[in-house]
């Protein structure tokens, strides 16, 4: 395969569509509910600074949903344009999740227009938090329909395939696959855990950078907690994933983990490096966890990779996204907890600076776990764009023009992001949540917010 094949390059230009289209995505699903908190706390307590806390992130929210917009027509424009035979062949299947997803997104972005427009404007403040919940059931809808397709791809069913053709459609049970619990839960639960990782990170920056307001603790403290119940929501749906892969992608658990023959007391390897007869070389072992994983119990069998041919087997790279995702979600979990328990941990009180530091990586880890969970999604699932029916290759366009469309979308998404984070730089640095806590006439210093 040459470097210009259309395969190839369709791969990569639809691949780099999702990678930057994650990012607001994630974000637009995940806000909502940190606006939520921080309006409802603000009501609950009384407390000006966390309504100050969802006014500038609901600011913040509407660029990125913006941006996210244009990306997300983006892979419309692809799946049509980059994988015609699949769109022709699996059309029918997923048209339903695809047109709820546009309904989803005209729900979210109505009402989310009427609350940023209607602060102040009711006489209970509840009131105006309530138009809140169709902007997060919005948000977290179109998630749903879209990762019901993208689990309609992984386990499809719903139709009848005659000569290449899929008749008998029925898109409801198309949509509500086996695959779609596991998969829109853990995309939820991880969008929230990194809308509220990335909040703790701008919080501790802000608290690094010498800005001790008592508004920049509260923030830090929400975004952290919130961080850490999202992070045990999202361990918890990952180990049903796993039960999942057990049952119906047994080629991709077994990739993940190098596991290549059939065998019950399954052992779990972490790291190392696979030789050419396939034995692990310096990898942590750990006995039994791998069929405890499949299935809670030490004797579950677990099918090992060479029970499938070759030529259908996911590729053993995948084993090194699965690592890095698990060490990564430790950490996600691990902060917060550091956090929580501060007061008994050695450096200066309450915010020691190396807990700051910790604190400001979870935005980077919690994004870098979402694109490793989606490289091991989308890479683990191949050679199959619908596994069992149709092969990727088989699925691409034939067009010489894709080198072009690659170079064009990376112009756009570099001009995109760039103008995104100049535009957010901007709309923060003109008026500091300092300057409105004073025009509010509060005091500059506060409580500690602990």
């Amino acid at each position: 395969m040459s470097f210009l094949d259309p395969v190839l390059m369709s791969r990569i230009l639809f691949g780099l569509t999702l990678f930057v289209h994650i990012v607001f995505a994630t974000i637009g699903v995940g806000i909502p509910i940190m606006l939520a908190l921080a309006e409802w706390r603000g009501i609950r307590t009384g407390d000006f600074h966390y309504t100050l806390l969802a006014r500038r992130w609901a600011r913040g929210y509407v660029i990125t949903v913006a941006v996210g917009v244009v990306t997300g027509t983006a892979i419309g424009l692809q799946l049509s344009l980059l994988w015609p035979t699949f769109m022709r062949v699996a059309g029918k299947a997923i048209a339903l999740p695809l047109f709820m997803e546009t309904f989803a997104f005209f729900v979210e972005a109505i009402f989310l227009g009427i609350y940023l427009y209607t602060w102040d404007r009711f006489k209970n403040k509840a009131m105006h938090l309530l138009l809140l919940i169709p902007v997060a059931i919005g948000s977290s809808a179109s998630a749903f329909f879209i990762t019901s397709m993208n689990a309609f791809m992984n386990q499809p069913q719903g139709f009848e395939l005659v000569d290449g053709v899929f008749t008998n459609v029925n898109p409801f049970v198309a949509m509500f696959n086996p695959a779609t619990p596991t998969k829109v839960s853990h995309v939820l639960a991880s969008a929230y855990t990194t809308s509220a990782g990335a909040l703790a990170s701008i919080a501790a920056f802000s608290l690094l950078r010498g800005r001790t307001h008592v508004y920049f603790r509260k923030a830090l403290k929400l975004s952290v907690i919130a961080t850490f119940v999202f992070a045990i929501a999202t361990v918890t749906i990952g180990d049903f994933s796993g039960k999942f892969l057990a049952k119906y992608q047994p080629e991709k658990l077994a990739a993940m983990e190098w596991h290549f023959e059939t065998m019950r007391y399954a052992p779990l390897i972490y790291g190392g490096v696979l030789d050419e007869d396939h034995n692990v070389r310096f990898g942590l072992e750990i006995p039994y966890a791998l069929s405890i994983l499949a299935g809670n119990n030490p004797a579950t069998e677990v099918i090992g990779l060479n029970d499938f041919p070759e030529d259908e087997r996911p590729p053993l790279s995948i084993h090194y996204y699965f690592d890095l995702k698990v060490t990564i979600g430790m950490l996600i979990v691990l902060i917060p907890l550091l956090y929580m328990f501060r007061k008994k941990l050695p450096g200066k009180k309450p915010y020691p600076k190396w807990l700051l530091l910790s604190i400001l990586a979870l935005g980077p880890l919690t994004m870098s776990a979402i694109w490793l969970g989606w490289f091991l999604a989308e890479i683990g699932r191949q050679p199959w764009i619908l596994r069992g029916y149709m092969k990727v290759e088989e699925a691409a366009t034939t067009s010489p023009s894709v080198g072009w469309m690659l170079v064009l979308f990376i112009l756009l998404y570099l001009v995109l992001c760039v103008s995104a984070v100049r535009v957010l730089s901007q709309l923060f640095r003109n008026r500091k949540a300092e300057e409105e806590i004073e025009a509010q006439g509060l005091e500059i210093e506060g409580g500690d917010g602990q």
